[in-house]
């Protein structure tokens, strides 16, 4: 398996590459993605999934990582999720309500946690 990672910024990126090493099996590789902020990630994604639709094989799966910020996170998820519909993708939470369906694309929102350990904040890095 390969995942490909699509993050907001740099400092992301980078948490990325120290973190996924440790956790991932040496049987999955990964390539990260970085974008000038999530307004960016946001306006570049439709053609980004657009040209992975292309081309992408069975066995990539893509990780959408953005922080809530102040978004209304169900509204951002939303936004998210229609974004890769509309490109062709099923994703993580379309393919729970269609069983035996595969999916190939996860969106996630980052609450908090990535800057509380850039702050060293454990207790919320816990919660």
């Amino acid at each position: 398996m390969h995942i490909e990672f699509l993050v907001e910024d740099l400092s992301t990126a980078e948490v990325l590459s120290y973190l996924l090493p440790n956790i991932l099996s040496d049987s999955i590789t990964f390539e990260t993605h970085s974008f000038q902020g999530k307004q960016d990630l946001l306006s570049k994604l439709p053609k980004r999934l657009k040209g992975y639709k292309k081309w992408i094989p069975n066995y990539y799966r893509i990780l959408i990582l953005v922080d809530k910020d102040n978004e209304d996170c169900q509204k951002l998820k939303r936004k998210l999720e229609k974004i890769a519909v509309d490109a062709g993708f099923v994703t993580k939470s379309v393919a729970k309500g269609q069983k035996k369906k595969k999916y190939q694309l996860i969106n996630r929102i980052m609450i908090e946690e990535l800057e509380a350990w850039f702050f060293g904040d454990i207790q919320a890095v816990t919660k």
